[in-house]
């Protein structure tokens, strides 16, 4: 029997060679721009041997300052609406997109916990942006995900899953949604 870190694991690796075959089908190439899961997401397409041809670039922008450094995040912006936000979210990912050669770029920004949450961003809120090169920056999907734990391990991980599976081309049609509550046993 795998142990959670085995099927954790399997499930990632699973997820990300179908992000990356499906992308490498359809001539693209992908950049990920993240906070709270530490440079997850990167870690998953780029531990799949082969993923330079669609890999483009991987942000990790944990402080506002590297968000603004690195992906062109206003300070406007980290102000007035704070790092786990959904303009942040959009911002990253428009930044993801200008600062690399990407077709599809998604990012998050969120609480994983176990401490830093508030009545207003509880841990395991999560947001996530999703960009295409080309696309009315109006019509961006962005979405704030409130996972349902707040064990650090989980709410990561299935950040990470979810942040994969935005970068699939079947999700091209998204458009700003409203917010969900998710398990992340």
């Amino acid at each position: 029997m795998l142990s959670d870190a085995e099927t954790r694991l399997a499930a990632r690796d699973d997820l990300a060679t179908s992000v990356l075959a499906n992308n490498r089908a359809a001539g693209r190439k992908v950049a990920v721009a993240e906070s709270c899961t530490g440079g997850m997401v990167s870690v998953a397409l780029t531990d799949i041997a082969g993923s330079s041809d669609v890999f483009s670039a991987g942000f990790v922008t944990y402080s506002g300052h590297a968000k603004q450094s690195q992906l062109d995040v206003s300070s406007e912006i980290l102000e007035t609406f704070g790092e786990v936000s959904l303009a942040t979210a959009w911002a990253m990912a428009a930044g993801a997109l200008a600062n690399s050669d990407a077709d599809v770029a998604v990012a998050i920004t969120g609480i994983a916990g176990p401490g830093g949450g508030s009545e207003k961003k509880p841990v395991g809120q999560v947001v996530f942006a999703r960009a295409l090169r080309g696309q009315d920056p109006d019509d961006y999907f962005t979405q704030r995900v409130q996972f349902e734990s707040t064990d650090r391990a989980a709410i990561r991980h299935h950040a990470t899953l979810f942040a994969l599976d935005l970068l699939q081309p079947e999700q091209d049609g998204l458009r700003p949604s409203e917010d969900i509550a998710l398990p992340a046993p």
